[in-house]
C-alpha cells in the first residue's frame, strides 16, 4: 500500500507541477506577445484559469496526505495527546465525507457538461475537463486520507507528518 501511495503522490505532484509550469508559460507567451508584438492570445486567461484549477486539485492530494491543510488548531494544540489524536481522526473523517459529497454532487453536472458539449467562450475548450479536476482531486484526497488512517491503525509507517 505504501508503494501505491508513493506512486500516486509522485503522479499528482508531477501533474500539479506540469500544470503550474504550463500556466506560467502561457502567461509568459501572452506577455511577450502583448508587449513586444502588440498581439495578445485571446484564450490565454481561460486556459491559465483551467490549468490553475488542475494544479490546485491535483496538488491538494499531497496536502491531504501530509495533513497540512488549513485548519484552526489553536485549541487542538492545547489538548492532551489522546484527545488531539481523536480529533485528528474525526477531522480526517469529516474531510473524507466532505470530499465524497463534493464528488457525488459534481459528477452529474460534469456529465451534463459533456453531454451538451459545453465549451469555454474564448478557447472553445470542453468545460467538463477542468470541472472534472474538482471531483477527481477530492476523490484522490479522500482515498489518500483513508490510506493514511488505515496505515495508522495498522501501525504502519507513513511519510505524513501527522501520523
Amino acid at each position: 500500500m505504501a508503494k501505491f501511495v508513493r506512486g500516486l503522490l509522485a503522479i499528482t505532484r508531477t501533474l500539479a507541477a506540469v500544470l503550474l509550469i504550463s500556466s506560467v508559460a502561457v502567461n509568459f507567451a501572452n506577455i511577450v506577445g502583448r508587449y513586444f508584438f502588440s498581439i495578445s492570445i485571446p484564450w490565454a486567461e481561460e486556459i491559465m484559469l483551467f490549468l490553475m484549477v488542475g494544479c490546485v486539485f491535483t496538488g491538494c492530494c499531497a496536502v491531504a496526505w501530509e495533513g497540512r491543510q488549513i485548519r484552526m488548531d489553536v485549541v487542538l494544540a492545547m489538548l492532551p495527546p489522546k484527545a488531539r489524536e481523536f480529533l485528528d481522526v474525526v477531522s480526517d473523517l469529516v474531510m473524507m465525507a466532505t470530499a465524497v459529497a463534493v464528488t457525488a454532487f459534481a459528477w452529474p453536472v460534469i456529465a451534463q457538461l459533456a453531454e451538451f458539449d459545453e465549451r469555454s467562450q474564448a478557447a472553445n475548450f470542453p468545460l467538463y475537463v477542468p470541472q472534472a479536476m474538482v471531483p477527481l482531486g477530492y476523490s484522490l484526497m479522500a482515498l489518500l486520507i483513508a490510506f493514511r488512517l488505515l496505515m495508522r491503525t495498522r501501525g504502519g509507517h507513513t511519510d505524513a507528518p501527522h501520523s
